[in-house]
């Protein structure tokens, strides 16, 4: 029979490694949504469209919750982490403006 700090060292490795490639995962797809998020920054810019969407956020922010418990993640969270991004793409659209 095995040790069981061994097996419990084990499973502990597997469900770090699995963290690491869900990490590098969630970059790379921040990384290409900021890539269209610039894009809209820069056609807004040019045809002078204001650089946040409320309505467009607030919809955003209810298919994420939706999603989010869909996904048994906390909507809350969902909501907030949300936020964060959309404040930095309004950031990054001003600064197109500027």
């Amino acid at each position: 029979m095995s040790d069981p700090n061994t097996q419990a060292a084990e499973l502990l490795k597997e469900h770090r490694q699995s963290i690491d490639r869900l990490d590098a995962i969630l970059v790379y797809t921040l990384g290409e949504r900021f890539k269209h998020t610039q894009a809209v920054g820069r056609l807004k810019a040019e045809h002078h469209l204001p650089p946040s969407d409320p309505a467009r956020e607030a919809e955003q922010i209810k298919r994420l919750e939706s999603l989010a418990i869909q996904a048994d993640l906390d909507p809350v969270f969902a909501r907030n982490f949300l936020n964060f991004i959309i404040d930095e793409v309004i950031r990054h659209h001003k600064k197109h403006i500027e």
